[in-house]
């Protein structure tokens, strides 16, 4: 049976890893959460005191990295040496060092190696900065979820508030035009959208407009 693989790209707080564990479920196919593992890889530098720009540091720890994906109960369940880390790495400080360790060729290299295996042989859905360009260039689908700065800081808001962090919004909203920074002007595979992705700005779409866009495109 031929395998499908789709590659929803695009900016922190855009939506995209709502839109793609939907779809996955819609389609019955496999959602893989890249960005999970690039945090857990920051987490282990966070907890060995490695600096996650010290791409010297992160070297020292990166090809030995015991990480595993697991799927439980429809979820995905993401394994630090052996551990299940999978609200740890939600925590806001996770975030801005995975946005930084994941600039660092070494790190982005072992991730790719990592989900172009899985993608071989099962149907899935990845989102991430560069599936469309780099880890998966040839995609069924390519997708570039996008969406307002302002829209994006407020979702994040609303989603770290409901899980009980007190965050400023300000210093949220500037932690997210800092990672869109980052992610566009890393020197190894950059934030882009590849050429032939259709890009949906969700700005002023529901989730359910936005999967329907989507399924339609499949569908054609």
């Amino acid at each position: 049976m031929k395998t499908i693989k789709i590659a929803l790209d695009g900016p922190s707080g855009s939506g995209k890893s709502t839109i793609a564990k939907i779809l996955s479920a819609k389609l019955d196919i496999l959602y893989l959460d890249t960005g999970a593992m690039y945090r857990a890889t920051a987490l282990k530098a966070l907890k060995l005191g490695v600096d996650t720009f010290d791409e010297k540091g992160v070297l020292g720890f990166i090809n030995d990295l015991k990480l595993e994906i697991k799927y439980e109960n429809g979820k995905q369940q993401t394994y630090l040496d052996g551990e299940n880390v999978s609200d740890k790495i939600r925590e806001p400080q996770v975030s801005m060092a995975a946005s930084n360790i994941s600039s660092l060729k070494c790190v982005r290299l072992k991730m790719v190696e990592m989900q172009r295996k899985i993608s071989e042989t099962t149907s899935c859905v990845l989102d991430g900065r560069d599936i469309g360009s780099y880890v998966l260039p040839n995609a069924d689908y390519k997708f570039y979820i996008t969406a307002g700065v302002n829209v994006r800081a407020e979702r994040r808001f609303k989603e770290l508030t409901e899980k009980g962090y007190n965050v400023d919004f300000d210093s949220l909203k500037k932690e997210i035009e800092e990672r869109d920074y980052n992610d566009s002007h890393r020197e190894f595979s950059p934030l882009v959208k590849a050429k032939d992705a259709i890009e949906i700005d969700t700005s002023n779409m529901t989730v359910e407009q936005v999967i329907s866009t989507i399924m339609s495109h499949i569908k054609e």
